[in-house]
């Protein structure tokens, strides 16, 4: 593990239930709202806490440094062992920073649900 992502950590059992349950928070707000931008937002940040969570239960805390979504994703394919979580979760990371930093970004309501269906079945599958 890069020690500049992550810190060796044991996390409790309700510590790893607090984490578990905030992604499953952020994937029902996705849920409940029609609004592309939110509906994706929530997305992503359920994928994000999918990858915390999972890397906790390995013993490592993520460090939050320049990068470190990238890492998080990356480390959540390999845990998953499942390519797609790469590259449809990089894709995601772009679409986000290209929404925040840009005024070109745009979510449509179509990429915010295939992204929603692509997070909650992995969510389903923990």
């Amino acid at each position: 593990m890069d020690k500049n992502f992550f810190s060796t950590q044991v996390f409790t059992a309700d510590e790893l239930e607090k984490l578990r349950k905030s992604a499953e928070k952020y994937l029902a707000i996705s849920k409940k709202n029609r609004e592309p931008e939110v509906k994706f937002h929530f997305t992503y940040m359920t994928l994000i806490k999918i990858g915390i969570y999972l890397i906790a239960k390995e013993g490592h805390r993520v460090k939050s440094r320049p990068g470190h979504h990238q890492i998080i994703i990356e480390r959540l394919a390999e845990l998953l062992k499942n390519e797609d979580v790469m590259l449809i979760g990089d894709k995601m990371r772009r679409s986000r920073n290209m929404d925040f930093y840009s005024a070109d970004g745009m979510i449509t309501e179509t990429e915010a649900g295939k992204d929603f269906e692509f997070v909650e079945k992995i969510h389903k599958s923990l």
